[in-house]
C-alpha cells in the first residue's frame, strides 16, 4: 500500500452551506453518490456527527458493494473528514472536503482522499469521485 492520493475540485452554483448539508443528509447523499452512470441510488444511514458512523450500500448490477465509514471532523460549512472503507480501499483510507464560498450562490469543492491499495483502484476512485461531484452539481444547483 501506498499513499495514492485523489484531489479533485469542482465549483457548484449553490450556497455553501447547501452543498456542506447534502453529504450529511442521507435522502440527498443517497441521490448524488453515484460513482458509475446508471446506478440505482445506494441505501444510505449516517450518524451525522463527529465521531458517528455511516454505510453506504451501493447498487451495482446484482451486486450489493458496502461503504463504511466514521466522521472524523464536521466543522459545517468549511471541513468535511471521514474514513473511507470498501472492500477495494484500505482500513485507514481517509476522505477530506474543504467547501469555499465564492460568493453567495458558488461553492468550491476540494476533494482529497487518501490511500490506495494500487494506482488501478486509485484511478478507478479518481473516476467514481469525478462522477459523484458532477451529480451533485445536477442535484443541488
Amino acid at each position: 500500500m501506498t499513499d495514492l492520493t485523489v484531489n479533485l475540485n469542482k465549483i457548484i452554483h449553490a450556497p455553501i452551506e447547501k452543498v456542506f448539508d447534502a453529504w450529511l443528509d442521507p435522502t440527498t447523499l443517497s441521490q448524488f453518490i453515484l460513482p458509475m452512470s446508471g446506478m440505482d441510488e445506494p441505501q444510505v444511514e449516517n450518524e451525522a456527527r463527529e465521531g458517528g458512523c455511516f454505510t453506504i450500500i451501493m447498487k451495482v448490477g446484482e451486486d450489493k458493494i458496502p461503504h463504511t465509514g466514521k466522521y472524523l471532523e464536521i466543522n459545517r460549512p468549511n471541513k468535511l473528514v471521514f474514513s473511507w472503507n470498501s472492500p477495494v480501499s484500505t482500513d485507514d483510507s481517509i476522505v477530506t472536503i474543504s467547501f469555499t464560498a465564492m460568493g453567495v450562490d458558488k461553492t468550491n469543492i476540494e476533494l482529497t482522499h487518501v490511500r490506495f491499495i494500487d494506482e488501478e483502484r486509485r484511478s478507478n476512485h479518481e473516476g467514481g469521485w469525478f462522477n459523484i461531484l458532477n451529480k451533485l452539481t445536477d442535484v443541488i444547483s
